[in-house]
């Protein structure tokens, strides 16, 4: 390991153990599905935050405090008893480019998985192979079978806001706030969930976005301008040097990093380069 490598590792290791705490998720929307104990509330509430994590912090934070409102305390029963009187309730919903009828479309597909599968992990490790690389073979199917559901269930093709919640890795997206809904239940720590136990974390891809890109850029671990599925792996590949086991580890704190942290830890990150 470079001695620059040994800095960046120790500057990671330094920013998790001051900000990998519950007490920095107050404007993250992880925290929504932090509100349910039970394990199948939390699942889908968190894929349903992860979804919705597009645009400005404070509209993400203001619709998603009104879609739980909408759905009430259990967002498992919420979902696999949704019907015509609940899709009615969520007729005025709307964040930036879905509405509340995407909403609908997206709730009776899930219906459909849980009552043939029981939970969101049975379905995605139908398609999840322990041998595979990482988890994008998985996610891909994950997103095809969802939309093949919505179609068999509807009888017609899904809404472009129904493709735009569910983004399809196989069409070069990052799919960052799938990564997201994965790092959240796959991984085990003081923020994310560890609700599943059958993926391995040493397979999630970095959730890839705008902000990410720039950081995972500074630190040298990709060239790239935009933000790509191409620059997702090859970021999670230069984590991977650092801890092969939990690429992903570091996302959280960076994201913390850089809306909160010192201009020190900004001005770290920066003139990183490896």
């Amino acid at each position: 390991m470079t001695q620059n490598r040994k800095n960046l590792t120790a500057f990671l290791d330094d920013l998790y153990r001051r900000y990998n705490h519950r007490k920095f998720i107050s404007h993250d929307p992880l925290r929504f599905a932090c509100r349910f104990d039970e394990p199948a509330d939390a699942e889908i509430a968190a894929l349903l935050s992860a979804l919705l994590a597009y645009g400005r912090v404070t509209h993400i934070s203001n619709s998603l405090e009104k879609l739980f409102a909408l759905i009430g305390p259990s967002p498992y029963d919420f979902t696999i008893k949704f019907d015509r009187s609940k899709s009615a309730k969520l007729k005025d919903f709307r964040h930036r480019f879905n509405t509340g009828d995407d909403l609908s479309d997206l709730f009776y597909v899930l219906k459909t998985v849980l009552k043939r599968h029981s939970t969101m992990q049975d379905f995605f490790c139908e398609s999840y192979r322990p041998e595979d690389a990482d988890v994008i073979p998985a996610l891909t199917q994950f997103v095809h079978s969802l939309l093949d559901i919505h179609s068999q269930i509807s009888g017609s093709p899904p809404s472009t806001g129904l493709k735009y919640l569910l983004a399809d890795p196989a069409k070069s997206s990052p799919c960052k706030r799938l990564n997201l809904f994965l790092r959240w239940v796959v991984r085990d720590d003081a923020v994310d969930l560890g609700l599943w136990r059958s993926v391995d974390k040493s397979h999630l891809i970095i959730p890839m976005d705008v902000h990410m890109s720039r950081i995972t850029g500074s630190l040298g671990f990709h060239s790239h301008k935009t933000a790509t599925l191409r620059t997702a792996l090859q970021a999670t590949a230069g984590f991977a040097k650092i801890t092969p086991e939990d690429p992903v580890k570091y996302d959280f704190v960076l994201c913390r990093a850089g809306i909160t942290g010192s201009k020190s830890d900004l001005n770290a990150i920066e003139n990183f380069a490896l």
